[in-house]
């Protein structure tokens, strides 16, 4: 060995020295304590006068319960005046004749008739009846067959035991379906316990399935048990709003006439690509098809409810479309399928359709992005007639608004907030008239604990086309002249997004708890996310691998820029779900940004999910001239050596959502490469790991902690939830 001088040796050894004494910088429980203040059991109850929930009475007043500074409220209110009445319980307020409620009990897996007098429930694939006034049961199907029974509940992802049906007014009669699944892909999974496993096993479809669930649409007549068959070609098991025909739990996109002798129902093709607007007599099965949507992307009718409309009486149909790029209503006429009116129109998304007045021709909606310079995922109230004419805005202030209508649609109860603003609940008359202010939050206990809100932040996406809104979470002791790591947090489109609802919330997720421990949280509400004009909803039709990714770092770049303590050389991601994908994606083909990953509970490869999703989404599998099919490239595992940062995956052993396989896809491709990763498995815990998930926020929290802030997290540190 060559001699090392003296001088040299001594400069050596006193640099180790210098540098074995530099402390690694440690984060101590009362770090993590004081992190704990800002989850939601902590925050919560530190809200008083929030959540106002009417419940109206028979005689036109309502009622709801607050918590205040003194204990819970009850407030009856005369709608006609505003005059309130306040007590500490319930019956203080009301008689004990209109405290007791006149609907039956009945069990979750049965539905009851609009009379109150009958449920239906499923008994060996078949429907039965029961009187609840006499008991007596009765069988009103008798043909069914295991995976080939009546009203079963099961779109793979989501599964129940409540009957899908849809009760006709005079509760004679029954929409509803017989449910074919006998040739789709069964799922297993396996509980942990000592001794022999227990085995769980139901059919969940596949994009590779060659024929997903089908339904055969049937009419049932309860009294004298008859079954009709509607006269049209079995349909797959999609609906207008989400993934399948039961998102609501009832028949979604079916609707009855006044009489019980016609059906109106939406038939959706395997892709979302056309929805078939059809009328059934209920006497014949005879099918009448009215006309059709067809689009090269998906159709949905609204976003949080179905909002085409079956009107009778006017022989019309209000149908949803965003063939003019935006979500708007149209006015059909029944008998001959020709549009007769568009009745909403301009750069603005209608979501949810809450009241349609048949008598004045009057129209009751809540819509998004048409107040200018407001967030354009606030949702307002507006009214418009069926002509088109005589548009009005009835909630004006610039907040996200929240509607409950009285059951006359005479008046409704407003709560608006934004994620910076405690909740305001007015009532108002169907005009938008101001009657009174019901209650104003008081978030005084909040604020004294050192909460803050989160902030507001608008970027550009990264092809300079959208503004996009977000959220940004800093420490309540931000130091401005230090650098601070960034957490982003993802759930990408185009199913929803990451800030989530626009109301008021003490705690959303642990991101304020997250940067209290020294990072900056930033969440984006990237391209592809739904709620705005159908270009930006379709931004990554057909391949969803992006995920926002490019977004996400335009914004979060261009937040550096503007916020100086923002260190964008050291960001980590994480998401659970499709913001598991997201993260891992990050990981994989974003390495040179995203240092430290945290994907929970992912969808790694949709050839793995349920078929609805990425069909919806992706389109139907295809393969190319090289025998490899179109999601073959969006799957996580075909991009796991590329990894260069810190991951960490996570899922359920019994996610009956996304089933653990997506993870093991990713995790045997890592190993395969010879990549270092790490692993949680929650054995018994289904997609969102229950009892499990504060034990894993913990286990994140530690993960940035150690990898993105090169510190030392508390030993074992436990997150104890209210009890």
């Amino acid at each position: 060995m060559k001699k090392i001088p003296f001088l040299s040796s001594l400069f050596l050894l006193t640099f180790l020295s210098t540098f074995a004494q530099q402390p690694v910088k440690q984060i101590t429980v009362e770090d993590y304590a004081q992190a704990t203040k800002f989850l939601r059991f902590n925050t919560n109850d530190l809200v008083y006068r929030s959540n106002v929930r009417p419940t109206w009475l028979e005689d036109g007043r309502f009622w709801y319960r607050i918590n205040t500074s003194e204990g819970t409220q009850y407030v009856l209110v005369d709608p006609s005046s505003g005059k309130k009445n306040t007590a500490s319980s319930l019956a203080e307020l009301l008689p004990k004749k209109e405290e007791k409620t006149t609907t039956p009990e009945v069990s979750r897996d049965e539905i009851l008739s609009p009379d109150a007098k009958k449920v239906v429930y499923i008994k060996d694939w078949n429907l039965w009846l029961r009187n609840l006034e006499t008991g007596e049961e009765k069988q009103l199907t008798k043909d069914g067959i295991e995976n080939f029974g009546y009203a079963t509940d099961n779109a793979g992802w989501r599964k129940s035991d409540r009957p899908i049906v849809l009760w006709s007014p005079d509760s004679k009669k029954l929409a509803t379906y017989r449910q074919d699944q006998r040739h789709i892909s069964d799922m297993y999974l396996v509980e942990t316990k000592v001794g022999a496993p227990n085995l769980q096993k139901w059919k969940y479809p596949l994009p590779e399935d060659e024929e997903v669930i089908k339904i055969h649409r049937v009419i049932v007549e309860v009294d004298n048990p008859k079954v009709i068959e509607l006269q049209t070609e079995p349909d797959p098991r999609r609906g207008t709003l989400c993934d399948d025909i039961s998102c609501s739990g009832a028949f979604d996109d079916n609707y009855w006439n006044e009489d019980a002798t016609k059906l109106a129902f939406v038939s959706t093709s395997r892709d979302h690509k056309e929805a078939k607007l059809q009328l059934a007599d209920a006497a014949t099965g005879e099918v009448k098809e009215i006309f059709t949507e067809t689009i090269e992307t998906q159709y949905e009718s609204g976003q949080g409810s179905i909002n085409w409309k079956y009107l009778p009486k006017s022989n019309e149909i209000i149908w949803y479309s965003e063939r003019d790029n935006w979500g708007h209503l149209y006015l059909y006429d029944l008998n001959t399928g020709k549009l007769k009116q568009q009745i909403t129109k301009g750069d603005f998304v209608v979501t949810r359709l809450l009241h349609v007045d048949e008598k004045n021709r009057v129209l009751y909606f809540e819509a998004n992005g048409k107040e200018a310079g407001r967030d354009p995922y606030f949702s307002h109230l507006y009214r418009v007639d069926f002509s088109g004419k005589n548009l009005k805005l009835l909630t004006p202030e610039n907040a996200n608004h929240n509607i409950y209508f009285s059951p006359d649609h005479e008046y409704f109860v407003d709560s608006y907030s934004t994620p910076t603003t405690p909740p305001v609940a007015v009532l108002r008359n169907k005009k938008g008239k101001k009657i009174a202010i019901l209650e104003e939050s008081d978030i005084s206990r909040l604020k004294a604990i050192g909460w803050k809100a989160p902030q507001p932040v608008t970027v550009k996406s990264a092809d300079g086309q959208w503004d996009l809104y977000g959220l940004m979470f800093t420490p309540t002791h931000l130091d401005e002249n230090k650098k601070y790591p960034v957490v982003n947090y993802v759930y990408p489109g185009p199913q929803g997004g990451s800030v989530g609802s626009r109301n008021f919330s003490a705690a959303r997720s642990d991101h304020q708890a997250l940067a209290e421990l020294g990072f900056v949280v930033i969440l984006i509400d990237g391209s592809c996310n739904p709620g705005r004009s159908k270009a930006f909803h379709d931004a990554c039709y057909g391949d969803i691998s992006g995920n926002t990714l490019e977004d996400q770092k335009a914004g979060i770049r261009q937040l550096a820029k503007k916020y100086p303590y923002i260190d964008a050389e050291k960001v980590g991601i994480w998401g659970h779900s499709g913001g598991g994908f997201a993260a891992a994606a990050a990981m994989f083909r974003h390495p040179e940004f995203y240092s430290v990953g945290i994907a929970e509970s992912g969808n790694h490869d949709n050839r793995n999910y349920e078929d609805d999703w990425g069909e919806r989404y992706i389109g139907l599998m295809t393969k190319g001239p090289d025998s490899k099919d179109n999601y073959d490239a969006q799957a996580n595992q075909n991009y796991a050596e590329n990894l260069q940062g810190k991951l960490l995956l996570a899922h359920g052993g019994l996610d009956d959502n996304v089933p653990p396989y997506n993870s093991y896809l990713v995790v045997d491709a890592l190993i395969d490469a010879n990549k270092d990763f790490d692993l949680i498995i929650f054995p018994n815990a289904r997609h969102g790991f229950g009892e499990d998930s504060y034990y894993m926020m913990r286990r994140r929290w530690d993960y940035f902690v150690e990898h993105l802030l090169g510190a030392t997290p508390p030993e074992n540190f436990v997150i104890e939830p209210k009890r």
